[in-house]
């Protein structure tokens, strides 16, 4: 039987850095690296999300689950992944219960909210993303990390292939935070 492979979740607000993280590790990793983007599946309106599960919430909810339903025999045949996206880690964490899955590595990719209004309306040309609802996203999800000590990667002065060095640096890392009650 193969170890299975690691399972790195880079998560985050929009502007945080966490997709140009993952997309340069997927020009450049080897093999038994697979890189996963949650916004593959599409993203549907508000609306849809809640006619069809009753919050935009119970919407992340849900495809996270759905997610690691489709990553955990991929991780148990030994292939380690980093998989990017916006979810809560409430909702990663149980997720990865439910899929039977080790709890993952867990970082929180962050800059200063200057930051992400530079690389949102300027750099991305998306002025519409720079908004108080995302800032006030990307400090959920801050406190949300603090909160479950997560890893959390600040990326407003560090360079992509500084990042990147950090997150690969994780996956040499002897696993850590298992889960406290399997």
């Amino acid at each position: 039987m193969n170890e299975p492979g690691r399972l790195i979740v880079l998560t985050g607000a929009s502007g945080s850095g966490k997709t140009t993280i993952a997309k340069t590790i997927e020009q450049i990793a080897q093999t038994g690296i697979e890189v996963r983007f949650f916004d593959t599946i599409g993203v549907p309106s508000i609306e849809e999300m809640i006619e069809r599960y009753g919050s935009p919430e119970d919407w992340q909810a849900a495809k996270t689950h759905e997610w690691f339903a489709t990553l955990a025999p991929l991780l148990r045949s030994g292939v380690s992944v980093i998989f990017d996206g916006q979810m809560r880690i409430g909702f990663v964490e149980a997720a990865a219960a439910a899929a039977d899955l080790d709890r993952p590595t867990i970082v929180l990719v962050d800059c200063d909210d200057e930051v992400r209004r530079r690389r949102r309306a300027v750099d991305r040309q998306q002025p519409e993303l720079a908004n108080a609802d995302m800032m006030n996203w990307a400090a959920f999800l801050r406190r949300e990390a603090i909160d479950d000590a997560a890893i959390v990667l600040d990326t407003s002065v560090l360079s992509v292939d500084q990042s990147v060095h950090h997150i690969l640096e994780l996956m040499d890392a002897p696993v850590r935070n298992q889960w406290q009650s399997r």
